[in-house]
């Protein structure tokens, strides 16, 4: 099993717990919505969707969730403010799961972190992302409104795991600033040989901080070009599994694992990966929680 420091954070954010020693805390899993060409989308400017296929698809995360003992949180995609809004007041009507505020610019975040003064929701909110191109007012704007969770973003622009773990070191006090509280640090995936590089930075900065680290590890399988056309249509969920299995034997804390449909098939998978490891933690002495894996796969 993966040796790491002794001291692990576990964050509180709104309904679930982020974090903790791998091998005992479940991976938190998040599946995005609304992202470009949804099915679900009918109008992606103005936020116009089917909210009952929308919801099925929240509620199936959710069923999946509470059969495998990871918790989960929602990654709300808009490409407008006017969108955004509308997903958030939604997504936050039909489940008490935390939200990733995903707006594709900053000008769009910006405006959502306006929305969720307005609701209330600050406690629920990750903001999604700070990265190293950060605007002021982004970060301003997080301190002003009181969000306290925050996706740091490990993307550089130099190609190596070393470049990655100094960019977020470099974010942590910006991150300080804005009143973060909760950091959860993505390694950045954006194609299969960054999947190798992420995996290497969720596990030296699991190691050195302790922190939360995960990926959106999706990226990997989406920007695979010869994905169809060499391996066929079948490959894509395994494959998807597949990402997703390494980071969480990295130590990932949380997968961004995709297009939120794929709960069914995600969610089993790292849970087979949570309980795996889990054994080893009870033979080493831990006991993990009665609502882990290990406990309700079987």
């Amino acid at each position: 099993m993966l040796r790491f420091k002794a001291e692990h954070k576990t964050l509180q954010i709104g309904s679930i717990k982020v974090g903790g020693k791998p091998g005992l805390a479940p991976t938190v899993l998040v599946g995005s919505i609304f992202y470009n060409k949804h099915y679900v989308l009918k109008d992606e400017l103005k936020g116009e969707f089917d909210r009952e296929e929308a919801e099925r698809l929240i509620k199936l995360q959710e069923e999946f969730s509470d059969r495998t003992g990871n918790p989960h949180m929602v990654d709300v995609v808009g490409s407008t403010a006017e969108a955004l809004n509308r997903f958030v007041d939604f997504v936050s009507s039909v489940t008490e799961a935390p939200i990733l505020l995903d707006g594709t610019t900053a000008a769009v975040r910006i405006r959502g972190l306006d929305h969720i003064e307005d609701c209330g929701l600050e406690d629920r909110v990750v903001y999604n992302s700070i990265s190293p191109d950060f605007k002021r007012e982004e970060i301003e704007r997080i301190r002003d409104v009181g969000i306290k969770n925050a996706i740091l973003l490990a993307f550089t622009a130099e190609f190596t795991s070393q470049a990655k773990i100094r960019g977020i070191r470099e974010l942590l006090p910006v991150a300080n600033d804005a009143g973060i509280e909760n950091p959860l640090i993505d390694a950045a995936v954006v194609d299969i040989p960054s999947l190798g590089l992420a995996c290497r930075v969720i596990y030296e900065l699991t190691a050195e901080l302790g922190l939360p680290v995960g990926a959106g590890v999706h990226n990997a399988i989406a920007t695979w070009r010869g994905l169809k056309t060499k391996m066929g249509s079948q490959a894509k969920d395994s494959s998807m599994a597949a990402a997703s299995a390494i980071a969480v034997a990295s130590g990932a804390s949380f997968v961004l694992y995709g297009p939120i449909e794929s709960a069914d098939s995600m969610f089993p998978a790292i849970a087979m990966v949570d309980a795996a490891f889990a054994q080893v933690a009870i033979e080493e002495g831990a006991m993990p929680d009665p609502k882990h894996p290990i406990f309700r796969i079987a």
